[in-house]
C-alpha cells in the first residue's frame, strides 16, 4: 500500500467519526466533517494530479 492509499483510508474513517450522530456532538454541528471532508477532497485532487 502507498503512502496515499493509507491516507485516503485514515481520512474517511476520521470523516465518518465526525458525523455528529452522538448525544455529545450534536452541538458540534457539522464543522468536525466539514473540516474533514475538505482535506478529503484536497488530498484526492492531489492524488488524482500525481503529486502524493
Amino acid at each position: 500500500m502507498t503512502v496515499s492509499t493509507i491516507l485516503i483510508i485514515v481520512l474517511i474513517l476520521i470523516l465518518i467519526g465526525a458525523v455528529p450522530a452522538w448525544p455529545h456532538s450534536r452541538s458540534w454541528g457539522y464543522g468536525p466533517s466539514g473540516i474533514a471532508g475538505i482535506v478529503l477532497v484536497v488530498l484526492l485532487i492531489l492524488v488524482l494530479m500525481g503529486r502524493i
